[in-house]
């Protein structure tokens, strides 16, 4: 890390939030695919030179989450011998001795994954100091947010887009949207893009898309123990797809960061044609006139332990479970069929016309409970399917699902898209009384987005400048 290098710019990337509708547990096997809706809440992130005062060098990244109390956290990194790309060390605040200092292992294993890759292709250059923010919209958090006041000067009506949550970061409430996902993907995709040159890294062009997806996919994997299926990468990638995962030996080879060979290795994976994963973007539409509807159930589910329990089952009770999971891949390929037909179809007003949807929507969740029961996993447990029937009866409501591996803390419905049907959802779900749940079910500000990475202008966060 060596030569002068060329002035960097400012960048802005972000990236969309994710919901699961098909494919619960069956992603996690390649065999099978998962039917996947990136949502239009997005996790940006900023970034932008260290200013410093002439004369004076400094060598550190700092990222600062400004929404959130406390969420600051420093970066030095250094190169290592033996191909061993660069490693990150989080540094104590010094000018801030009140806060103390927090881990965030997504954002420290992100840089380091990103800046091993940027060495890869520029082992000569000085990686220079900058600062990273990163931005959330509401919905993903249930916190209820400040809105913070835009500056007055240049633009008096207008206000930020993003609240300021006025907690610290790990007392923030999630809604369950993919947030770790769509933050790798877009830190990532920001880092490349500021550091990167348009030729070496674009984020508009396919090689650059296939190099972000493999690169957030192997940081992410490393920062949550090598455990999930990767589609929450995908979709922060590339949107609402059907997806079918890569082989996890792809990164279970790769060495540990700072290790011999390390970076090297890396380069190889991210770019080659080792990758097995597939996305198809063009087997899923949304129909012009339907939307998809997120509601939040206050109520909490144990992801990992029913993961477990469900692939037990399916190992012991192998034939059984095979059954149920080829008719609920059949459903699944069915119900993005349906959807695609529909979206391809003349526009059209009839009774009829999302009968078949319906059909299918049934016939999924009646097979998901047979799942669940015969796995002792509550995956679309009593009370959950006594709110989708209840939903499913209300005007414009097409149908439901319980979304990504099922359990109590959310609901997922296709709806007419249409401002009165989502109103009257609204008020019905506010009158919604289970009688053995204590929860309240809140619609979550959210629909469909087709579109994944983006970048962004940065007047977007005006307000959320260095002196936040």
């Amino acid at each position: 890390m060596s030569s002068t290098p060329a002035p960097l710019t400012p960048t802005a990337v972000s990236c969309p939030a994710k919901v699961l509708v098909a494919g619960g547990y069956l992603v996690l096997d390649r065999e099978y695919t998962g039917l996947v809706f990136g949502l239009d809440a997005r996790i940006h992130t900023v970034v932008t030179p260290i200013k410093t005062r002439s004369g004076v060098t400094i060598n550190e990244i700092l990222v600062t989450s400004p929404q959130f109390r406390e969420a600051i956290w420093e970066y030095g990194y250094r190169s290592q011998p033996e191909d061993g790309g660069i490693t990150v060390t989080q540094l104590s605040v010094g000018h801030e001795q009140s806060i103390s200092l927090s881990h965030n292992p997504f954002i420290e294993t992100a840089l380091t994954y990103a800046l091993t890759y940027i060495y890869t292709l520029q082992p000569g250059t000085l990686i220079q100091s900058s600062s990273i923010r990163i931005l959330a919209d509401q919905a993903y958090y249930s916190n209820p947010g400040i809105s913070r006041s835009s500056n007055i000067i240049s633009s008096p009506h207008q206000t930020s887009r993003f609240s300021d949550f006025n907690v610290r970061l790990k007392d923030a409430h999630k809604t369950g949207l993919g947030s770790s996902a769509a933050l790798v993907t877009s830190f990532t995709a920001a880092v490349l893009s500021f550091y990167l040159p348009r030729d070496a890294f674009d984020v508009r062009s396919e090689k650059g898309l296939r190099v972000l997806h493999n690169l957030a996919q192997a940081s992410h994997s490393q920062a949550q123990g090598k455990v999930g299926s990767g589609f929450d990468i995908a979709s922060a990638v590339f949107g609402s797809c059907l997806y079918k995962r890569f082989s996890p030996s792809l990164l279970s080879n790769l060495p540990q960061p700072s290790a011999s060979g390390f970076a090297t290795q890396l380069r190889t994976l991210v770019e080659g044609e080792a990758w097995d994963t597939e996305i198809r973007k063009a087997a899923i539409r949304m129909p012009r006139g339907l939307r998809l509807v997120m509601c939040d159930v206050d109520c909490g589910s144990e992801t990992p332990g029913m993961v477990k329990k469900v692939l037990a089952w399916r190992e012991k009770s192998k034939e059984e479970a095979e059954g149920i999971w080829r008719n609920l891949q059949a459903g699944n390929e069915a119900l993005a069929a349906e959807l695609t037909r529909l979206a391809g179809e003349e526009q059209r007003v009839s009774e009829d016309k999302y009968d078949k949807l319906r059909q299918i929507i049934s016939s999924n969740r009646n097979l998901i409970r047979e799942m669940g029961a015969k796995s002792g996993v509550p995956i679309e447990p009593p009370q959950q399917t006594r709110l989708l029937d209840y939903c499913s009866k209300l005007a414009g409501v097409v149908g439901g699902v319980v979304p990504g591996a099922g359990g109590f803390d959310a609901i997922v419905l296709l709806v007419e898209d249409k401002e009165e049907v989502v109103r009257a959802l609204k008020t019905s779900l506010g009158q919604y009384k289970d009688p053995e749940a204590t929860g309240r079910v809140g619609v979550i500000g959210v629909r469909e987005e087709m579109v994944g990475v983006k970048e962004e202008d940065l007047s977007l966060y005006k307000e959320w400048e260095e002196t936040s």
